[in-house]
């Protein structure tokens, strides 16, 4: 029987702030395709896959400190790893069946990415860049062309517009994950693992957070302007400024007293973030 903590250590709310790049991937579907074909893959990311990768990452790290998504973790508990064990499984499952084997198996490389960054054994989050890049690339790029797979039930593409929209979410993801990061430094370090943002320092981190989002800006320029959409390129800008505004705003704050970089602003970032694109990228769906 799962527990209440159990649940909560799989963290399932916090899963749903990595939609975005799901939701873009729909709208850039150009192929008809049913609710059921978007809906299946959906639901197998964001409630199987994702919530199996963070309760796993709590298991092995039983956090005493805040995480995403949790001021207050819970001790995990033998009954965490076997509910993200069977998550998994299931996951893989529900692919071949409903999906189809070529999307399982997407799914399977980012499963194992996941327990590669957190197993003990491999422990790619204590490599500062190794960690970062791996999770900007299966969080970012691979993510949307897994879910396009999962969608359209056909591969993706990879010509010279196409890749542009795949970095662009690796961008994103890169300007994203580094301020996840940025009030757990004594945390992460009492454990082992240098993250890249105690190497990039408080500063560092928001300046380098601003360069990856300008570099994710110029990719989806470059790619609405490959597939004369030029129109949808301006509505992200629309919907990204209110992210802009937060980010300005606590980096200033975060200039006047490092202790502003904590849980709760990071979460406001997070939160506002996925918000804002959610309903950016649903927008350019029902606009195409």
């Amino acid at each position: 029987m799962i527990d209440r903590d159990t649940i909560k250590l799989l963290r399932i709310p916090f899963s749903l702030l990595l939609m975005p790049v799901f939701i873009l991937a729909l709208s850039q579907v150009q192929r008809s395709f049913s609710w059921i074909d978007a809906l299946y893959p959906f639901l197998i990311i964001h409630f199987l896959v994702y919530p199996a990768s963070n309760g796993y990452n709590s298991y092995v790290d039983k956090d005493q400190d805040s995480i995403g998504g949790l001021e207050k973790p819970p001790m995990p508990t033998i009954r965490l790893f076997y509910a993200t064990l069977i998550m998994d499984i299931a996951a893989i499952l529900l692919s071949v069946w409903l999906v189809n084997i070529a999307f399982a198996l997407c799914l399977l490389t980012c499963i194992a990415a996941s327990r590669a960054y957190s197993a003990r054994q491999i422990r790619l989050k204590k490599y500062p860049y190794t960690g970062f890049l791996v999770v900007a690339f299966f969080q970012g790029g691979f993510t949307y062309y897994m879910s396009y797979l999962g969608i359209a039930k056909e591969f993706l593409e990879l010509n010279a517009s196409n890749i542009w929209v795949m970095l662009a979410c690796s961008f994103q993801i890169a300007g994203v994950y580094p301020l996840t990061q940025i009030y757990q430094h004594k945390q992460d370090l009492d454990d082992g693992v240098v993250t890249i943002s105690y190497k990039l320092g408080y500063r560092g981190t928001f300046v380098f957070s601003a360069i990856m989002f300008g570099i994710c800006n110029l990719c989806y320029f470059i790619y609405f302007s490959n597939i004369n959409q030029i129109a949808s390129f301006y509505i992200i800008q629309a919907f990204f400024l209110p992210i802009a505004v937060f980010f300005g705003y606590w980096f200033s704050q975060v200039i006047k007293d490092t202790r502003n970089a904590d849980f709760k602003n990071t979460m406001r970032m997070n939160i506002l973030a996925a918000v804002s694109m959610n309903i950016c990228f649903i927008v350019l769906w029902l606009k195409n």
